[in-house]
């Protein structure tokens, strides 16, 4: 086998190794960017969800107020609980 041969199957050896290594750095930081957006995704969702039961809650207040403004006003809330 001449010199030549040699070297190019070094580099050849060189440049196979290389893309392998590339592959499986890209699969990683493609697994890790998915993982990423989904956790952010699921972060936006539960501030979706607390917004949507503050505004719930607020209208829930707002109804027992005018409930008490209605007619209830001066009754005592502690025997009906929450």
């Amino acid at each position: 086998m001449s010199d030549f041969e040699r070297r190019k199957d070094q580099v050849q050896e060189a440049i196979s190794s290389t893309a392998g290594l590339v592959g499986r750095l890209t699969a990683i930081t493609t697994d890790a960017v998915g993982s990423a957006a989904r956790e952010v995704g699921d972060w936006i969702s539960d501030g979706v969800e607390m917004r949507e039961a503050a505004k719930l809650a607020r209208e829930d207040e707002e109804r027992r107020t005018q409930q008490d403004a209605d007619g209830t006003a001066g009754s005592d809330d502690t025997e009906g609980g929450p």
